[in-house]
C-alpha cells in the first residue's frame, strides 16, 4: 500500500532514524493480515520527495522528447503521446494525476517520475533523439544507467563502450575482475579515447558533464556483455 507522509524528525547516525507521520489513517487490521498479526517489524519504502513545483525545464524536456518520438514514428501524435505518458504515470503511481502546466500542483519529483517513463520508452525502442538530447538530465543516475544498459554514449548518443572510471591497469585481466565493485559509464570510441587522453577533470570541464559513473548489478553487466568474476557477488545474493 502507498500512503502519503512527512518526516517530522531525522536523527543523524550511522543509519538515519526517521520519525514519520502519516497524512492518512493507517488500516491496522489490513496491516495485520499482511504480517500474520505480528507488527513488531513492518517494512516500508521511503521516497524523499522534492516538494518544489515542477520546473519549466522539465516541461521543455518532456515535449522535446515527445517531438522526437513523433518524428521517429512519422505521424502527428503529440497529443496522443502526452495522454499516453500521463496515463502511464497514473497507472504506475496508484491513480495519481500529473500535469506540467504552469499552474501545476505537481512537484519536481512527480515530473521526474514522468520523465523516467518517457526516457525508458526512448531507450527501449531506440528512438533517435536530436531535439531533446542536450536537455537530458545527464547528472541523473537513471539516465547514466540506461546509457550503459543500451550502450549509448552519454555525451553524444552514439554506440558506446563501457568505460571504467577507475582504470583496471595495463595487463589487468578483466575476466578476473568483479565489475559490480567498479564505477562505469557509457562512452563512444571517440569520447572513450578522449577521456583517457585528457583525464577525467578536463573531460568533465570541457563537456560540462559529471564523470563519476555508476555501479551496475551482475544481471545488467552480463546482459551488456561485460564478462568478469562475479562469484563473490552471486554468493552474497544467495545469502
Amino acid at each position: 500500500m502507498w500512503l502519503p507522509a512527512f518526516i517530522r524528525k531525522i536523527v543523524n547516525s550511522k543509519f538515519a532514524e526517521l520519525t514519520v507521520v502519516l497524512q492518512e489513517k493507517l488500516n491496522i487490521e489490513h496491516l495485520k493480515t499482511m504480517y500474520d498479526g505480528d507488527l513488531s517489524k513492518v517494512y516500508a519504502r521511503i521516497e524523499i520527495v522534492d516538494p518544489r513545483k515542477a520546473r519549466p525545464a522539465q516541461r521543455k524536456l518532456f515535449f522535446a522528447l515527445c517531438n522526437d518520438i513523433q518524428s521517429w514514428a512519422g505521424a502527428p501524435m503529440k497529443d496522443f503521446l502526452k495522454d499516453y505518458f500521463y496515463t502511464a504515470y497514473s497507472i504506475e503511481n496508484d491513480g495519481a494525476e500529473i500535469s506540467l502546466a504552469d499552474n501545476t500542483s505537481n512537484s519536481v519529483s512527480d515530473a521526474n517520475r514522468l520523465l523516467d517513463i518517457v526516457v525508458d520508452f526512448v531507450f527501449e525502442w531506440n528512438v533517435p533523439i536530436k531535439e531533446s538530447y542536450e536537455l537530458l538530465p545527464k547528472n541523473e543516475n537513471w539516465f547514466l544507467y540506461q546509457c550503459c544498459k543500451h550502450r549509448e554514449c552519454f555525451e553524444c548518443g552514439r554506440h558506446a563502450d563501457i568505460h571504467h572510471v577507475e582504470t583496471i591497469g595495463m595487463g589487468g585481466n578483466r575476466l578476473k575482475v568483479d565489475h559490480t565493485k567498479r564505477r562505469v559509464m557509457a562512452l563512444c570510441r571517440e569520447h572513450h579515447r578522449e577521456i583517457e587522453q585528457i583525464g577525467r577533470s578536463k573531460f568533465s570541464a570541457k563537456y560540462k558533464l559529471p564523470v563519476n559513473g555508476i555501479k551496475l548489478d551482475v544481471e545488467t553487466l552480463k546482459k551488456i556483455g561485460v564478462k568478469g568474476n562475479y562469484r563473490e557477488e552471486a554468493e552474497n545474493v544467495r545469502e
